[in-house]
């Protein structure tokens, strides 16, 4: 027997939810869809990455930007997850080390302009620092979606929405609502310029 009631644990998580989507500061999504269409206008490059569940929002971004947000046949987004090569990933880490695994495919594509978008949890990945760093470098625009505290992202990136907790599933469930949110705003902006 649970000793958790199942009714309990589900209303209070669910409530835990709404509280951090309530407290979501929507200038700042409104400042990153913008940055997205400006790159969109540009026909610019959009890397996204991210280890574990947030690897799936970015391979699910990616997807969304190439896929959804094609409007009456016109232009596309140039959307790149830097997650979904797992050929790429494993001779890199095995050649260079997990640290090395998203930036050394930004340096083959990146360039002026781009935009790399990250997902992480703890802002303190190794992985999407060193991706974030380059990312810079070579002058391409940078937003992070981030749990907890921001951890050290937060003041690498250009643009971030911090999700203030230390639960992983609702951190990564937050991201995923927003890509969403995100998605929806960029293919009605696009259907209203047909």
């Amino acid at each position: 027997m649970l000793v958790i009631k199942l009714e309990d644990f589900s209303k209070n998580y669910l409530d835990q939810g709404k509280k951090l989507i309530d407290s979501i500061d929507i200038t700042k999504l409104d400042i990153i869809v913008n940055a997205i269409l400006d790159v969109y206008k540009k026909d610019k490059q959009i890397f996204i990455i991210g280890n574990g569940g947030s690897a799936t929002t970015s391979s699910h971004f990616a997807n969304d930007l190439s896929k959804f947000c094609i409007v009456g046949g016109g232009k596309r987004f140039r959307a790149i997850s830097l997650t979904d090569n797992i050929s790429t990933i494993t001779a890199w880490a095995n050649d260079a080390g997990y640290d090395k695994i998203f930036s050394e495919q930004l340096l083959n594509l990146v360039n002026k302009e781009d935009i790399l978008i990250a997902f992480t949890v703890s802002g303190n990945s190794p992985n999407v620092i060193e991706a974030v760093n380059v990312a810079k470098q070579n002058d391409a625009k940078t937003i992070a979606f981030i749990g907890h505290n921001g951890g050290k992202l937060k003041k690498l990136v250009d643009n971030h929405i911090i999700i203030e907790s230390n639960d992983f599933g609702l951190v990564e469930s937050v991201h995923l609502l927003l890509e969403h949110v995100i998605i929806n705003l960029l293919r009605n902006n696009l259907l209203r310029k047909i």
